[in-house]
C-alpha cells in the first residue's frame, strides 16, 4: 500500500502549551482514516502541518513523499480540503468559486461538479454570504473533492449541522471514495460518524495517540462486560481492565480479554457475568480519555 502520509516523532509549542507531542502517524492509499479527539486534543493542529500551514518545530512531516512547507504548491493540487470555519469568499457567487477553484486543478470533473450542486440543492448564482452554515459546507465540500483529489482533508466536516445535511456531507465522501479510491482524513469529535466512515482510528489526547488502529480490530479487541456479586464490595475488584465502574454489587469493565478469560476470572472472585459485548468507539475513547459522557465527546 502506497504510503500518502509520514509523519515521524511530531511536536508543536505555542507559547507554554504542548499541542502535539512527540506524533507518529502513517496513512496509506484508499483508506479513511478518522481522527479523533475533544476540542483542543490537537487535531486541527495535527491537519495543519500537514497541509503545510505550520512548519514542524521536531520531527518530520511528509505528505506524497515532499515536505508540504517547501513543496506546497505540488501537495495542494493533489489535495481537497474543508475546514471547520468554512472559509469561503462571501462575495462571490457558488458557481464564481467553482470556476474559481477549477482553475487551479487540471483533474475538475464539472459533470461531478454539478452533479454535487443539484443534489445539495444550491444555485450557482447564489452568494456564499447569504447561504446558511449547512449550505456552506455543502458549498465548501464540493470545492474540495470536485477536481477528484487523491488525499481528502476535512476538519470537523458536520460540525454545528443538522442530520439531514451531516448525512448528505458523509453520503458525498462516500461516494468519492468508492468511484476512486482517494485517502481521506477525516477529524471529528461525533465518534458515530467516525465509527460509521473510517476504515483507521487514531485517538488523540492533549497532543498524544491513545490508541492508533484499524477500526474493526480496535472494537473487536475491546469488549464491554457487566457483572455482580452475591454481596456489596468494599473496594473495586482487582481485575485487568482499561476502564472499571460500579459499586456495590454491580459493576462494569472494559477489556480486552476474550469473553471466556474474563468470565473466568469474575466466577474466580465469586461473580456473575450478567453480558458482554463488542464496546463502541465512543465507549473506547472516553475509557481511554478518561471522561464521563458529555456533550462535547458523546455523538
Amino acid at each position: 500500500m502506497e504510503s500518502i502520509i509520514q509523519i515521524q516523532k511530531l511536536s508543536r509549542r505555542f507559547g507554554k502549551t504542548l499541542a502535539l507531542d512527540g506524533i507518529d502517524f502513517e496513512a496509506g492509499s484508499g483508506k479513511v482514516y478518522g481522527l479523533v479527539g475533544a476540542n483542543g486534543a490537537g487535531k486541527t493542529t495535527f491537519i495543519k502541518h500537514i497541509l503545510g500551514l505550520l512548519r514542524a518545530q521536531q520531527g518530520q512531516v511528509s505528505v506524497f513523499g515532499l515536505d508540504p512547507v517547501k513543496q506546497t504548491q505540488q501537495i495542494l493540487k493533489r489535495v481537497g480540503y474543508l475546514s471547520e470555519n468554512r472559509d469561503l469568499p462571501d462575495w462571490m457567487s457558488i458557481g464564481e468559486l467553482m470556476r474559481y477553484t477549477s482553475a487551479f486543478h487540471a483533474n475538475w470533473d464539472q459533470q461531478f461538479c454539478d452533479e454535487l450542486l443539484t443534489r445539495f440543492e444550491l444555485d450557482p448564482a447564489q452568494k456564499i454570504g447569504q447561504l446558511s452554515r449547512g449550505m456552506r459546507a455543502q458549498t465548501g465540500l464540493v470545492a474540495a473533492v470536485a477536481h477528484r483529489p487523491e488525499l481528502l482533508v476535512l476538519d470537523e466536516p458536520s460540525s454545528g449541522l443538522d442530520a439531514v445535511v451531516r448525512n448528505d456531507i458523509l453520503n458525498a465522501i462516500v461516494r468519492t471514495i468508492s468511484d476512486q479510491g482517494s485517502t481521506v482524513l477525516f477529524s471529528s469529535h461525533l465518534l458515530d460518524e467516525v465509527e460509521r466512515m473510517s476504515d483507521h482510528v487514531t485517538m488523540i489526547q492533549k497532543g498524544q495517540i491513545l490508541l492508533d488502529g484499524d477500526l474493526e480490530s480496535l472494537c473487536d479487541t475491546h469488549r464491554l462486560c457487566d457483572f455482580k456479586f452475591a454481596s456489596a464490595l468494599q473496594q473495586p475488584p482487582a481485575l485487568p481492565v482499561v476502564q472499571l465502574e460500579g459499586e456495590n454489587r454491580s459493576w462494569r469493565a472494559l477489556h480486552k480479554q476474550s469473553d471466556e478469560q474474563f468470565a473466568a476470572r469474575i466466577e474466580a472472585i465469586d461473580g456473575q457475568v450478567l453480558q458482554s459485548r463488542r464496546a463502541s468507539l465512543e465507549e473506547i475513547f472516553l475509557a481511554y480519555a478518561g471522561h464521563g459522557k458529555s456533550e462535547e465527546l458523546a455523538a
